[in-house]
């Protein structure tokens, strides 16, 4: 059963910026199929642009779905996107937003802020896509698994659960015999970015087969080894400044090995946005939140680990 009220017309608001991300700006292109050129030139992410650019006019814009609010915690910021991507309207505060759309997308990835940046949506009603990660502390992910339970309809991903490299890859992986061992290297920190590369790895085991993290890294590096109940071992390396290695992930068998690097990502972020769309149409989950569950409480694993010297901590130990 649909989460909105006509399937072919659906209203989002994208509400928040944060340091670092330029989501509003792309994900607002991507969902409305225009943008002004010299506007997203100058937008402060020189990425978005250039993989923009490089697509072909029809490839933008998700049919029935328009971003018609923004907001963002700087208002210059919410008048920039507005601008760029053509949103109609600019609000004050995030809950204006209330009663004039469908849905709302949260696009940034501070975790510890999703509690507070989700609540006035998701307990109003409305369906939410919050951007990776979920949380990040345990007390939040509790409150994100109370709101499940109690019926309340939201999802989050990364993009790299929909990066065609890594798909490909797995088609692959009766050429490589039993596979033992996955690793991945990502930039930044594991708070904000572990996810995409532990998304991006997660769909190649099992899930509710994660038993254990270790990270034995420093100030500006996360090296996480988890290990998994198939007998698969997972090293992932994330590390301030690592930005020519981003979303590198190899996976080595008994009889070979592949290895792929993330590249297509404006595939990756509209494939993620359609399925967020297809999920108000149809109010069927893409996946089971449990798999989201199991990553956050990964996710949490390797910063308690790491804050206590290297220790194994077992998945069972962050308390939902």
């Amino acid at each position: 059963m649909a989460l909105v009220s006509d399937p072919n017309c659906i209203r989002l608001a994208m509400l928040g910026m944060v340091d670092g991300n330029g989501h509003p700006f792309s994900w607002s292109a991507i969902i409305n199929g225009d943008y002004d050129a010299q506007a997203m030139a100058d937008c402060g992410f020189p990425l978005i642009p250039a993989y923009l650019d490089e697509q072909p006019k029809e490839a933008l814009g998700i049919d029935g779905a328009k971003v018609t609010h923004v907001w963002c915690d700087n208002p210059a910021d919410a008048a920039r996107v507005a601008h760029a991507t053509h949103i109609p309207n600019v609000v004050a505060r995030p809950e204006d937003v209330l009663g004039e759309v469908d849905a709302v997308i949260i696009p940034t990835d501070h975790g510890w802020e999703h509690v507070d940046r989700a609540r006035p949506f998701i307990e109003a009603g409305l369906p939410v896509f919050i951007d990776k990660p979920l949380a990040d502390r345990e007390d939040d992910l509790r409150q994100f698994v109370r709101w499940h339970a109690e019926g309340k309809h939201f999802v989050s991903t990364s993009a790299m659960r929909y990066a065609r490299e890594f798909a490909r890859m797995q088609e692959q992986f009766d050429q490589i015999g039993q596979l033992r061992l996955l690793t991945g290297t990502m930039s930044k920190s594991w708070e904000r970015y572990g996810i995409h590369i532990l998304e991006a790895v997660f769909p190649m085991l099992t899930p509710g087969g994660w038993l254990t993290a270790t990270n034995t890294g420093g100030e500006k590096s996360s090296i996480v080894c988890l290990r998994h109940r198939e007998g698969v071992d997972v090293v992932l390396a994330v590390v301030d400044d690592l930005y020519g290695a981003f979303g590198c992930v190899n996976a080595y068998g008994t009889q070979g090995f592949l290895g792929e690097h993330f590249s297509d990502t404006f595939y990756s972020f509209k494939r993620q946005l359609e399925t967020f769309v297809d999920y108000l149409r149809t109010g069927q989950p893409p996946f089971d939140f449990a798999e989201t569950v199991e990553q956050i409480r990964t996710i949490i694993a390797g910063i308690r680990s790491r804050e206590q010297g290297g220790r194994t901590v077992k998945l069972e130990e962050i308390d939902i």
